[in-house]
Order: C-alpha cells, then sequence, then structure tokens
C-alpha cells in the first residue's frame, strides 16, 4: 500500500489535471458553438448556389462534369488535401484521418500522387511518409479566413485545369454531432454534379448558361473547399470536447477512490497511535 503522502500527492496531481481537462472540455466547446454558428449562417447561401449550380448544363465548363465520368482523367498526379488538427488530446480524431489517407494513397501509383496537408499532425505524418510539405498551411485553423483558404481553392482549380492534376480528393473528418466525427474522402475536381435539375423554365439565366458556368463555379468550389475547413474545425472541437469530458470524468473517478484510499489509510495510522498509547499506559 503507498504511503500517506504518497497518496496525498497523487491526489494533488489528479486534481490539477482535473482542472485543466475541465477548461479544456469549456473552451473546445464554446470554439464548437462558434464553429456551428459560422457553418449555419453560411448553410442556406452554399446550398442556394449550389442548387443554381445544379441546374446549369454540364458541357458548359471543364470543372463541371457528370458524376459517372468524374473519375475519368488519367493525365496528371492525384492530389489529396488532408485535414487534421494543429495539436492533440482530441481522441482519434487525427489517428483516423491519418489512416484514412494513408490507405487511399497505397491506391495510387508511386509518383503520381500529391498531398497538402492542413493541420501539423497531418503534415508531419505525410512528411513521414515521403511527402514533404512545401508551404504551411496550419493557420487555417486558428484563422478560418475565407480569403485565405478559397486562394488555395483557387490555386487547385487552376493546377487541374492545366493538367497538374488529373483529379483532386478531400480527405477530412466530418461533423455529424458533438459524440460522432467520421473520415470522408470527398471529389473535388472534376466536379460531379450529382444535384437534381430544376425543372425547364424555374430559373433563367443571363447572360446564358455558359457563362454562368464559367463564372459561378469557381465560386461553388471555392466555398466548397470553404466548408470542408469549416467542417475539420468543427468535428475537431467535437471531438475534443468529448475526450475532455472522459478524461475529467476518469480524473473525478480516480480522485474519489484516491481520497478513500487517503482517509481510510489516515483513519487506520490514527488508529494505530491510539492502541500504541493505550497500550502503553497499562
Amino acid at each position: 500500500m503507498a504511503s500517506l503522502r504518497e497518496t496525498k500527492d497523487r491526489i494533488g496531481s489528479v486534481r490539477s489535471t482535473l482542472k485543466i481537462t475541465s477548461a479544456m472540455k469549456l473552451v473546445s466547446s464554446s470554439k464548437l458553438h462558434r464553429a456551428q454558428k459560422v457553418i449555419e449562417g453560411m448553410r442556406p447561401y452554399a446550398d442556394t448556389l449550389f442548387e443554381i449550380v445544379s441546374c446549369v448544363d454540364v458541357s458548359k465548363s471543364p470543372l463541371l462534369v457528370p458524376a459517372d465520368v468524374a473519375s475519368s482523367r488519367k493525365d496528371g498526379k492525384t492530389c489529396l488535401v488532408v485535414m487534421s488538427s494543429n495539436s492533440a488530446l482530441c481522441g482519434a480524431f487525427n489517428s483516423n484521418i491519418i489512416r484514412k489517407a494513408e490507405e487511399m494513397l497505397k491506391d495510387i501509383p508511386t509518383g503520381e500522387a500529391e498531398v497538402i496537408a492542413i493541420g501539423r499532425k497531418a503534415a508531419d505524418a505525410m512528411r513521414r511518409l515521403g511527402f514533404p510539405q512545401e508551404r504551411d498551411f496550419n493557420d487555417f485553423l486558428n484563422n478560418s479566413s475565407y480569403e485565405q483558404i478559397s486562394a488555395l481553392a483557387r490555386e487547385l482549380i487552376e493546377r487541374f485545369r492545366t493538367g497538374e492534376y488529373s483529379k483532386v480528393l478531400l480527405v477530412h473528418n466530418r461533423f455529424y454531432s458533438t459524440s460522432h466525427q467520421a473520415p470522408v474522402e470527398e471529389m473535388y475536381l472534376p466536379y460531379a454534379n450529382e444535384g437534381d435539375a430544376k425543372t425547364e423554365g424555374e430559373y433563367i439565366f443571363e447572360p446564358g448558361e455558359e457563362q454562368i458556368a464559367v463564372d459561378l463555379l469557381p465560386q461553388v468550389l471555392s466555398l466548397k473547399f470553404y466548408s470542408s475547413v469549416l467542417d475539420s474545425i468543427a468535428a475537431e472541437h467535437a471531438a475534443r470536447t468529448v475526450a475532455m469530458q472522459t478524461a475529467t470524468d476518469n480524473a473525478e473517478s480516480l480522485l474519489r477512490e484516491l481520497t478513500l484510499e487517503y482517509n481510510k489509510g489516515r483513519q487506520q495510522k490514527i488508529t494505530n497511535e491510539l492502541l500504541d498509547l493505550v497500550g502503553g499506559t497499562r
């Protein structure tokens, strides 16, 4: 049995850890709430924009193709945009997305893949796999600025247009609820228009469908990329909230056990001292 001093030190250590996990849970919960508000505020605009694009003739833009031929291009490299977090303590959030990226890379021939990592954990993992990162996009997760994120989206679009990439895939955790996040793979380019087209006459296009496809689709793609980053950020905060809640619950349970053990040991020590005193008076 540990000495009373050792038990008391452990109680102090667990209490300190409990304060940290409780504070981190509150911070992550607050950040999750803000991320959800941003997503909810953007959703009506995004839904309407995607609905309009779903009505555009898919032949009007080289970026907009039917879903059944979205993966038919063979020229150029396959680009994976892998999104993780910058820090740990968020459960299996990072390990799940890194494992997903590794599985996808196994199916791509050697030398035909390029990886762009958003998040320090993904960048470190991709370097270990032999995909060095020339640029740092970790700040996307701290500021989530549309201007910065859409600039990378436009760069991906341009590199697809020039044939440097045959396809661009997004690999990130999707936020479903506070307790449920899962890694997903999304085809980003070529854009797979899977929406149900509206009946003829419901939308009138000016100056015409072809110009709408050319002008509007890059905005849709930028918004889709931005939405995926926000989705990953919300999933990270949710995962960290759950992880810190679990850690807090475990710390409270351990604290109760240690306190009980300390009280029992203290009581036993007092009892032994009383017995010694009683025995010494005879």
